[in-house]
């Protein structure tokens, strides 16, 4: 969907959020509309790129040390236009140059926004920010098969020394009955930090870290091109967040053909999902399915369904070897409990 020009500013209104873009490429709301609540904290803008200096110590290609935040120069737009659904900012720099695509689909409740950039630059850290109005005591970040909440408060010298954390395809801030989500398709390292605003409200800060430029041991590490795609959810749960960075990861891919194709593994419950269908390693052409419980919480009573005639399903270990428990025959309908983020893994014989 287009993005709508409202005098010096550009508006994309989902029917779910509202997000508007002022002048110099810059989010300065992101409102959900059922509620009218604006993500981006007043007098805050989101979407905003930072350079830092970046020297560390020591290790100079793997650590970044907290005095990075002492220098930092924040990248004006030279150009905001229009390109057919997309609203395209550019952001020359230096020797390197920043441009970011914004977009929206109808009925969803996230803005999209692809960074594009060419980068010549010498121990310097890009990266890309997003204010809150949300007052999150801790903030979820994805592992593998889960996530890990951390404080985001520097209460103590362990929390202080976690300024820059890492999470795989999404982060999640919240505060009672309201979160935003920040999803990516290849940046891992974030810092996560919240303070307290001169209107007595908590703006929860994250920040996603683009690229570094290094000069040892390869001192062309990180120079050239790249693309980065962020998606920003609000009003977004746990579960939310992991929908937006599986579908950014994952997008649908369509194939040429005539027929409808049935999924080949469902679940009846939204905290379940099917991570890996593939088949068993010794080649006997059973399938193996790989299940997780994703919002840290017990699930009961999970139906599993196939798409495909079914002989025998069995529990497995993660090297295919059978547990000795849980065996449905065909026809019989396989339910499982699972516990807050086990993993669980079926050899399923095909009829």
């Amino acid at each position: 969907m287009p993005p709508v020009r409202s005098g010096d500013r550009f508006v994309f209104d989902t029917g779910v959020v509202t997000a508007t873009i002022d002048a110099d490429g810059h989010v300065v709301s992101l409102v959900e509309r059922a509620t009218g609540r604006d993500a981006v904290a007043p007098g805050a803008v989101a979407a905003q790129y930072t350079v830092f200096r970046d020297t560390p110590n020591q290790w100079e290609a793997w650590d970044i040390d907290r005095a990075y935040q002492r220098n930092g120069t924040v990248l004006s737009a030279t150009g905001v236009e229009v390109d057919g659904t997309t609203l395209v900012v550019t952001r020359p720099f230096g020797s390197s140059s920043v441009t970011t695509r914004y977009s929206a689909v109808a009925g969803q409740p996230e803005l999209h926004i692809e960074t594009e950039v060419e980068w010549h630059e010498r121990q310097k850290l890009l990266k890309l920010a997003f204010p809150l109005d949300v007052r999150a005591a801790s903030a979820s970040s994805e592992i593998q098969f889960g996530h890990i909440d951390r404080p985001t408060h520097q209460n103590t010298s362990w929390d202080m020394a976690r300024f820059e954390t890492s999470a795989h395809r999404w982060v999640h801030v919240a505060e009672p009955g309201f979160g935003v989500a920040v999803a990516n398709d290849s940046t891992y390292g974030h810092d996560i930090t919240r303070s307290t605003r001169a209107d007595g409200g908590t703006t929860t800060l994250v920040r996603e870290s683009l690229l570094r430029a290094p000069t040892f041991p390869d001192p062309h590490a990180d120079q050239g091109h790249h693309v980065f795609r962020t998606v920003l959810r609000v009003g977004a749960s746990v579960l939310d967040a992991a929908d937006s960075g599986y579908r950014l990861n994952l997008p649908v891919r369509s194939v040429p053909g005539s027929a409808t194709v049935d999924p080949l593994v469902t679940v009846s419950s939204p905290q379940v999902f099917v991570e890996a269908v593939k088949l068993a390693e010794d080649r006997s052409g059973d399938v193996v399915v790989r299940l997780y419980e994703a919002m840290g919480g017990r699930a009961a009573d999970v139906g599993v369904s196939f798409g495909f005639d079914v002989d025998a399903v069995e529990a497995v270990d993660l090297l295919e070897r059978p547990l000795g428990s849980g065996t449905w025959e065909a026809g019989e309908p396989v339910v499982l409990t699972l516990r807050p983020f086990e993993i669980v893994t079926l050899r399923v014989r095909r009829g």
